[in-house]
C-alpha cells in the first residue's frame, strides 16, 4: 500500500507503533542503567515514565491523525515538523530522567540515603576527596559513606551546610569509600525481623519473610531513604554489600 493510499487512521496507527518501540527502548535503558528496581519506584520513576512515555506515545500519533491527508501538498513537510517536535519533547524528557537518576547510595550514621545526580552541584562533586566521587555515574548508583570531619572547623562547616539544606549525603567532600566503613555499617545493621516492627517497611518485610527461608529473619539490614519512599537493604553479613532491596511505604 502506498503512502498516498493510507488513511489518517492508518498513518496515525503506524506512527503509534513506532513510538511504542521507541518508548520500550527508553524504558529498557532506564531500568538497566539508571533505575535498577526497586529504586525505579522509590526514586519516582513511575511518574517520570508516565511523562516521558505519555508525551512520546501520544503527541506524535495525535498530531499525525490531525494533519495527515493522502496527497495533500506539503504533507512531507508537516510530518517532518511533527517528528522534530516529538524528538525535541523526547530529548527534553530523557534529559530530565537522566538528571533525576540515582547516582549514589550513601551510608550516613545509621541508614542509607539515595542521592540523585540532580542533587549534586558540579562544584560539590569537584570538591570530593576521592576521584570516584567526582562524577555522577551513568550505569547505576555507587556506594559511599559519609563522615563528619574530625577537625572542629571542618565539622562546623559541614553542620552549617546541613542546616542550610545540604546534608552529609549531599557533600561529596565528606565521602569515603564504602569498603572503609563496612564494619560500621554492619555494627549499625539490625536483623530483618527487628526492622519488621518499623511501620514504614514492616509489611514489605513480612511479605518477603513469608516466602523466604527461616534464616532470612536474621539477615543484617538497614533502611534506605529516598525522596519518595523507604526501602530495606538486605546486607551480606561478611562484606556489608547490598544483596536485595525491599520497597516499603511511599512518602
Amino acid at each position: 500500500m502506498s503512502a498516498r493510499a493510507w488513511s489518517r487512521w492508518q498513518a496515525s496507527g503506524s506512527h503509534f507503533l513506532l513510538c511504542v518501540a521507541i518508548a520500550a527502548a527508553v524504558v529498557t535503558l532506564m531500568l538497566t542503567l539508571w533505575y535498577p528496581r526497586p529504586l525505579f519506584e522509590a526514586a519516582g520513576g513511575n511518574d517520570l515514565l508516565f511523562i516521558l512515555v505519555g508525551v512520546d506515545v501520544t503527541l506524535g500519533p495525535l498530531l499525525t491523525l490531525v494533519v495527515f491527508k493522502a496527497g495533500k501538498p506539503g504533507m512531507k513537510f508537516d510530518l517532518a515538523v511533527i517528528a522534530l517536535v516529538q524528538l525535541a519533547a523526547l530529548a527534553y524528557g530523557g534529559y530530565v530522567v537522566f538528571l533525576a537518576r540515582p547516582a549514589f547510595i550513601v551510608f550516613v550514621k545509621d541508614r542509607f540515603e539515595l542521592v540523585a545526580a540532580a542533587d549534586l552541584a558540579p562544584e560539590d562533586l569537584a570538591a570530593a576527596k576521592y576521584p570516584q566521587f567526582r562524577r555522577a555515574p551513568i550505569t547505576g548508583p555507587k556506594l559511599a559513606a559519609a563522615d563528619l570531619p574530625a577537625d572542629p572547623q571542618e565539622r562546623t562547616k559541614a553542620i552549617e551546610a546541613a542546616l542550610a539544606g545540604r546534608d552529609l549525603q549531599q557533600q561529596p567532600r565528606l565521602w569515603v569509600p564504602y569498603e572503609e566503613r563496612r564494619a560500621q555499617v554492619l555494627a549499625r545493621a539490625q536483623p530483618l525481623e527487628r526492622l519488621r516492627k518499623d511501620p514504614d517497611v514492616g509489611s514489605a518485610i513480612a511479605e518477603y519473610l513469608a516466602g523466604a527461608g527461616g534464616g532470612a529473619s536474621q539477615i543484617p539490614s538497614l533502611l534506605l531513604r529516598t525522596r519518595f519512599a523507604w526501602l530495606v537493604v538486605l546486607l551480606d553479613p561478611k562484606t556489608a554489600l547490598p544483596m536485595k532491596m525491599l520497597l516499603g511505604r511511599k512518602i
